[in-house]
């Protein structure tokens, strides 16, 4: 099956970026970038292979460039999620696998542009901005997804730097990636304060990617294992113990944009029920005429808009606060009530456009049957649904 097809004329709309939470360059991205992907056909029969493809064209049209700081051949001077939102939102109108290859860029590489030395960054953050090397970002295990704290993976000291012993699984690009940036417990007793960060690559001797996973939506997914897998003392990335704090400031730096592909996705959905009520007829008029199906794209309507100004606030709050450092209270709760918000929603959206298909809806092949399984696995992954609530509870109790 070939899931990316040419939108036929659909194009993400360009209205929203004219609101006051984006500035003049990224007015003047988002329609290069929209007229680029609108031309690009990839095969995504085979996801892997379709990444890949997705890697090297993002790379070299300059679009990955966002996902690292100048300094490191990046687009801007630091990360901007105002950038990434506006990216991760049009390629996923286009192509959901799209959107997977950018985000999985920024994301793996997020934690060395944090805190890497300068030698990590210049192994690698050039690479990632070019597409000449894929990123990954290894922290769930089989019994520690949303409770991070769980983890299993340990790495223990050796003269001339650590062995790294366990499993991490569901990591996106696994057996894809050319590097993993794997957390791992360095102080077994100290739960959460206890992890450290480390930079593997993939052809390390003792670590086996080959087990790939397959989920509904077709992604390069695998369970990485460790067995005895000796690194240098070079490949730790920030401080000692300092692991986790690394990883829920690169997801934070993120969460909004997970978002902007729920957005993206919702987005395609509503255009391809708009054009499916203006052309399907039925009993001699089209599916427009009736009020229900007016009702409904009004309703699909108002679930995109709230969404979109909920992902682009957060997008602004943090590029606004990222002096202050990300992760600051503001910030975190605007990009649960974001990921939250879009999320959920643009299942709503989709399964209503869906309906609007009929029997059409749920064919393998149609754009809407693959949107439907695209949109799922956006409310688990980078902090479950459940996860964003707990976020917004406890900060309405510690208000």
């Amino acid at each position: 099956m070939v899931a990316f097809e040419h939108p036929h004329g659909m194009h993400p709309p360009q209205a929203q970026w004219e609101l006051p939470f984006f500035d003049a360059h990224h007015r003047e991205m988002a329609p290069r970038l929209a007229d680029w992907a609108a031309l690009q056909h990839v095969d995504e029969a085979d996801d892997r292979a379709a990444c890949k493809d997705w890697v090297a064209r993002l790379g070299e049209a300059g679009w990955l460039r966002y996902c690292v700081p100048a300094a490191h051949g990046g687009a801007l001077p630091a990360l901007d999620s105002r950038s990434l939102v506006i990216l991760r939102e049009t390629l996923a109108f286009h192509s959901p696998l799209a959107d997977f290859a950018f985000a999985m860029q920024g994301l793996g590489s997020g934690v060395i542009t944090l805190a890497g030395t300068p030698a990590q960054q210049a192994s690698y953050l050039s690479a990632v901005a070019s597409g000449q090397k894929i990123a990954a970002f290894a922290l769930s295990e089989p019994e520690a997804g949303s409770d991070v704290a769980a983890m299993a993976t340990m790495a223990v000291p050796t003269t001339s730097g650590w062995t790294i012993d366990g499993t991490k699984t569901w990591i996106s690009n696994g057996d894809l990636a050319d590097f993993y940036v794997v957390f791992a417990k360095t102080d077994p007793g100290a739960g959460a304060r206890g992890i450290s960060a480390f930079i593997v690559d993939a052809q390390h001797q003792g670590l086996d990617s080959s087990e790939h996973l397959h989920v509904m939506a077709p992604h390069p997914l695998a369970t990485l294992r460790f067995n005895g897998c000796a690194i240098g003392s070079d490949a730790m990335v920030g401080s000692l113990h300092g692991g986790f704090k690394l990883a829920m400031q690169t997801l934070d730096i993120f969460r909004a944009s997970v978002a902007a592909a729920a957005l993206g996705m919702a987005r395609r959905a509503f255009a391809e029920a708009v054009a499916q009520a203006k052309h399907r007829k039925m009993f001699g008029q089209t599916l427009a005429d009736f009020q229900l199906t007016q009702a409904r794209l009004g309703e699909m309507s108002a679930l995109i808009d709230a969404a979109a100004l909920l992902t682009y606030r957060a997008a602004w709050q943090r590029d606004c606060s990222a002096t202050q450092g990300a992760g600051t209270p503001a910030y975190t709760t605007a990009a649960a009530t974001a990921k939250l918000t879009a999320t959920e929603n643009a299942q709503r959206v989709i399964d209503m456009a869906l309906q609007m298909f009929g029997g059409r809806g749920v064919q393998v092949g149609q754009k809407i049957e693959s949107l439907y399984r695209d949109i799922r696995s956006l409310r688990i992954y980078e902090g479950a649904s459940e996860v964003q609530l707990l976020i917004l509870g406890k900060a309405a109790l510690r208000a």
